[in-house]
């Protein structure tokens, strides 16, 4: 069975290309960034209430620690290319998560009747912050600012009260407030409505995409392999921390596309205040032109069938 999620994109990108003028209005996509936003921590506060993991705290300290690393590991690769603050943006882009993309997959899997862990989407929630901050630190290292503690400051609110943060993290701890049966009568929204949202989303996703060409054109042929190879690879770092947190396929799949994907809405807004020299262009066209599409693509069931494969 193909799944028909990922095609909604192609159209987008497609009609982009062709100049047709498609176009979603700009307070719908924010509404449905709003709704998949808190449908996602609705859904996993709901779990979480439900299974009262007791390996919570464990898992959400791996997985901060790998949000933390990402950044430290991508950051000598794109300084091969680049100047420092460009290259640590970049590894805050791919240091940070993509909700969407956590979505989809999710959205795959709930299509193909794999379970998945609940906690999953706190640990989402988490991962966005430590690479914005080891990536700022990445693109400070050695120098003197005056005003370093009011951008740390401005840095902290901006990663705090970021409208993906927010979102998902209150749908988490209203899920976890009211447990299943709180949440019941709120399913029809947010449960049965959510897969033909997330397509809504991602037809405007494929129009925005398309319109970064020319930007990754410029930017060269070294940050597209990038942008293409890291994926992969780092989702092998999210397969590893997941056998260390014991999961089972599903969330085995949610950890490793967490890993290889990359934002393009928290970690753009974060790094334009936080490092303001870096140019946005490249950092916003690797992970949504590239990135994004490649793990829709390709990476999601990579990731699939290699966590298969790895359970035997």
């Amino acid at each position: 069975m193909i799944d028909a999620v990922p095609f909604f994109f192609a159209l987008g990108a497609v009609a982009s290309l062709l100049k047709s003028g498609l176009r979603l209005p700009a307070a719908v996509f924010e509404t449905l960034s709003i709704y998949l936003l808190l449908a996602i921590g609705l859904k996993g506060g709901v779990e979480i209430a439900r299974a009262e993991n007791v390996a919570l705290w464990r898992d959400a300290g791996l997985a901060m620690g790998l949000g933390a690393v990402i950044p430290l590991f991508v950051f000598p690769l794109f300084r091969l290319r680049f100047g420092r603050a460009d290259a640590a943006s970049l590894a805050a882009h791919y240091g940070s998560v993509s909700i969407v993309t956590f979505a989809v997959g999710a959205a795959v899997l709930a299509g193909r009747g794999v379970e998945v862990e609940g906690h999953l989407a706190l640990l989402a929630a988490l991962m966005e912050a430590p690479a914005l901050i080891v990536a700022t630190l990445l693109a400070r290292l050695g120098q003197r600012s005056s005003d370093g503690s009011s951008a740390t400051a401005a840095l902290v609110h901006e990663v705090l009260a970021n409208k993906s943060v927010l979102l998902l993290g209150g749908g988490i701890l209203i899920g976890w407030a009211a447990g299943p049966e709180g949440a019941a009568p709120l399913a029809p929204l947010f449960v049965d409505l959510f897969k033909g949202a997330l397509c809504l989303f991602l037809l405007e996703m494929g129009l925005v995409a398309a319109e970064r060409l020319p930007d990754l054109r410029r930017a060269g042929l070294f940050l597209i392999g990038c942008a293409l190879s890291l994926p992969p690879v780092l989702a092998l770092g999210g397969w590893g921390v997941a056998q260390a947190m014991d999961l089972g396929l599903g969330g085995t799949v949610l950890m490793m596309t967490l890993a290889g994907s990359a934002s393009y809405i928290a970690a753009p807004t974060a790094m334009r205040i936080a490092v303001p020299e870096a140019n946005p262009a490249l950092g916003v066209a690797a992970a949504l032109a590239v990135t994004f599409p490649f793990n829709l693509v390709l990476g999601i069931p990579l990731y699939l069938w290699w966590a298969q494969r790895m359970a035997g």
